[in-house]
């Protein structure tokens, strides 16, 4: 009988089997990012616009690199660092408006992810494993339902906070005061730049990103021995993904604040979080050698 690895949220029982589900057709998420898609066409073959353009730009860095990077990813989901809770929620609400998922919307999914990875045998969906186009849309119009999941538990201080609990029941509704304001500054144009194109655009490179990343053996960095499915880093995208793809320095040291962990690996999430360490707005901010190495954790190249 194959044994199943624990980690922090995910449990698994006597039931559980990590490998036998199937891939269905995720009907909301698939018609929200088709509909995004479509409305950010319209945004560059109707309202061609540098005010446009501009608002797709300012909210894209904003909501990827102080929410989605900072805000869920190393302060929401790893803890690597703390900031006063009204900063908390603020940073979270820009990581809602990429138009991921919630709050414990991302959690499951980074989670799980990263429980199917950390296995001795990974499925190619949780793995990256079918080519870039089926991949794509394994990934942005499907998920994978086992057939005997584990146990699935969020902190308590997340998962009984109000105010994230606020965001999870309407994190697609967070787009409106977005929108409302970009309509009343530019018009239809404006939204369909600043909601519609962003947030295609942001899940299609989120998809990219990780695709990428776990596409073949790390050659370069780390690897953690073992495993079937090994994180990459994608050099020279540092400043376009905030950091996110130091996806091996991430790998090998999950608990670090900061994923550009070598000199020359540009981190704008990490500069960022520098600036608020500095402003005395960031304490406890965890490296790459505050915890102990993960097992198996291997230098290569």
């Amino acid at each position: 009988m194959m044994r199943w690895h624990a980690t922090e949220r995910v449990h698994p029982t006597p039931e559980t089997c990590a490998v036998s589900g199937r891939i269905v057709w995720d009907g909301p998420q698939s018609l929200w990012t088709i509909a995004h898609g479509v409305g950010g066409l319209a945004a560059l073959v109707l309202f061609p616009s540098w005010g446009g353009f501009a608002a797709f730009v300012i909210l894209s860095g904003l909501t990827i690199c102080a929410g989605h990077s900072v805000g869920m990813h190393r302060l929401l989901i790893h803890r690597s660092f703390q900031v006063p809770k009204p900063l908390e929620y603020f940073m979270v609400w820009l990581g809602v408006l990429v138009g991921m998922a919630g709050p414990m919307g991302m959690i499951r999914a980074h989670d799980m992810r990263d429980w199917h990875q950390r296995q001795d045998t990974c499925p190619p969906h949780p793995s990256h494993g079918a080519g870039p186009l089926k991949d794509m849309w394994w990934q942005m119009h499907c998920r994978f339902r086992l057939d005997h999941p584990p146990v699935f538990e969020i902190e308590p201080e997340v998962a009984d906070d109000p105010v994230y609990r606020w965001m999870e029941r309407t994190w697609r509704w967070q787009q409106l005061p977005v929108a409302l304001a970009l309509f009343a500054i530019g018009g239809v144009g404006w939204v369909l730049w600043g909601i519609c194109l962003r947030v295609f655009v942001s899940l299609t490179g989120h998809w990219a990103v990780g695709h990428y990343a776990h596409r073949g053996p790390a050659r370069t960095g780390w690897r953690i021995a073992g495993l079937p499915v090994q994180g990459r880093n994608l050099p020279g995208l540092g400043v376009l993904t905030f950091g996110e793809n130091w996806h091996g320095n991430h790998h090998a040291f999950p608990h670090s604040a900061r994923l550009g962990v070598e000199k020359g690996q540009a981190d704008p999430g990490w500069w960022l979080i520098c600036v608020l360490e500095w402003l005395g707005l960031a304490r406890d901010v965890t490296g790459p050698g505050d915890q102990p190495a993960r097992p198996g954790l291997e230098r290569i190249g």
